[in-house]
């Protein structure tokens, strides 16, 4: 069995990849012109895939303060998660709301087009942005001080 903090990079993975597939299927949408709205299969794929995501990306954020305590413990200064904590913790509650958001509109079949999936599509960019800076100072984190990954990092 894996050692518990090493459950949060194993996770993170997960709304990485499914907020940047929800960015795609949602601009498929716009572009091929499908509904997004409603209970049809796209909408109700389309908000699985962005429940999916929301709820990941809170357990990735609860497993990764699982890891900083454990890192912290072992001697590394809590100064040097701040950057990627804030960021990782802002990304879980903004895809917890999207989350909602787009489970709110499939269960009262609220119609998402014209501006509303143009701005759909927009919200999934600007988390996908969000993603990519979180995972980059999560890679420096593993990658130039070696946090959780080796014996004595700092």
């Amino acid at each position: 069995m894996p050692a518990v903090e090493q459950f949060h990079p194993m996770i993170l993975h997960f709304p990485i990849v499914l907020i940047t597939v929800l960015a795609a299927v949602d601009l498929a949408a716009l572009w091929l012109k499908i509904p997004l709205g409603g209970r049809d299969t796209y909408a109700s794929v389309a908000t699985a895939i962005a429940v999916a995501t929301g709820g990941f990306a809170l357990l990735a954020a609860v497993l990764g303060d699982t890891a900083l305590d454990i890192a912290v413990s072992r001697g590394v200064s809590p100064s040097l998660f701040e950057t990627h904590e804030g960021l990782g913790s802002l990304a879980a509650v903004l895809f917890g709301v999207w989350a909602v958001i787009r489970a709110f509109f499939w269960w009262k079949k609220i119609p998402l087009e014209g501006g509303r999936k143009t701005l759909v599509v927009l919200v999934d960019i600007v988390l996908v942005l969000l993603i990519v800076l979180v995972a980059y100072y999560g890679g420096q984190l593993v990658y130039e001080h070696g946090v959780n990954v080796m014996p004595k990092a700092g």
